[in-house]
């Protein structure tokens, strides 16, 4: 069984390092926060360089793309990139090796590991979410009643429309008549949510006419950088939108 199989926490004790590799991109894929401890080099390429020899170091990937690399010594990592950037990881010449790049300014940091005691990932709800106000229901019900929220000229047609994927929260129509799967989220959302609405295209296009041109859009008050990405590569949408407007 993989970490794949799991929905919660994972944790490896002592893996092999292609097992680690696994766990930890099945992490960034998942958007879970990921820590890695063990031996490991460090080098950042970027407005200045820097390098670290072997060490044990607790390294933590969180899903808005910031790396943060820890030793024994101190409250402050002893290197770390910002939120924005994307995590990659692979194996290569007998160690693993976790990257971290922007590209404004041009930054990298790679810390590989000879070998690894501990990887973890933990998906993960802040607290804040308890803060929220409203619910999916509430974004529903404001682009029923103003349909423009979404884009000049869109008209419903339905709500929970059934396909062999699941059931569509708004079905509708753009202003030129082509079909539109919406799908809501109440908060920020990652890649799981361009899966399911790329999902729910896919199960219409089965549906309708073979030259049915169909447009998904997710709306939801944000998403991560990597599902941004991944929207842009599926040929989806996404909106900006609150459960409760502004009062």
């Amino acid at each position: 069984m993989t970490a794949s199989d799991y929905t919660g926490p994972v944790t490896l004790e002592q893996p092999a390092l292609e097992a680690a590799r696994e766990t930890v991109a099945d992490g960034i894929d998942r958007d879970a926060l990921v820590t890695v401890f063990g031996r490991c080099t460090v080098e950042y390429d970027g407005r200045a360089a820097s390098q670290l020899e072997a060490g044990d170091r607790h390294v933590m990937c969180k899903p808005d793309g910031t790396t943060l690399v820890h030793t024994d010594e101190g409250q402050q990592p002893v290197n770390w990139q910002p939120p924005g950037c994307s995590h990659e990881v692979f194996c290569e010449n007998d160690a693993l090796f976790l990257e971290s790049h922007r590209s404004t300014p041009e930054e990298r940091l790679l810390v590989g590991f000879e070998r690894v005691a501990q990887v973890s990932l933990f998906p993960i709800s802040d607290s804040s979410d308890l803060t929220l106000v409203g619910t999916e229901e509430d974004l529903r019900q404001r682009i029923l009643e103003d349909p423009g929220l979404l884009e000049p000229g869109f008209r419903p047609l339905a709500t929970e429309r059934d396909t062999p994927a699941g059931a569509i929260d708004i079905y509708g129509e753009d202003s030129v008549g082509r079909a539109v799967v919406v799908e809501l989220k109440r908060r920020r959302v990652g890649p799981d949510a361009v899966s399911q609405l790329r999902r729910y295209v896919d199960a219409l296009e089965r549906d309708l006419h073979a030259d049915a041109s169909i447009r998904g859009i997710l709306v939801a008050p944000s998403v991560t950088d990597r599902a941004h990405g991944l929207l842009g590569e599926h040929g989806l949408e996404f909106v900006s939108l609150e459960p409760v407007g502004e009062r």
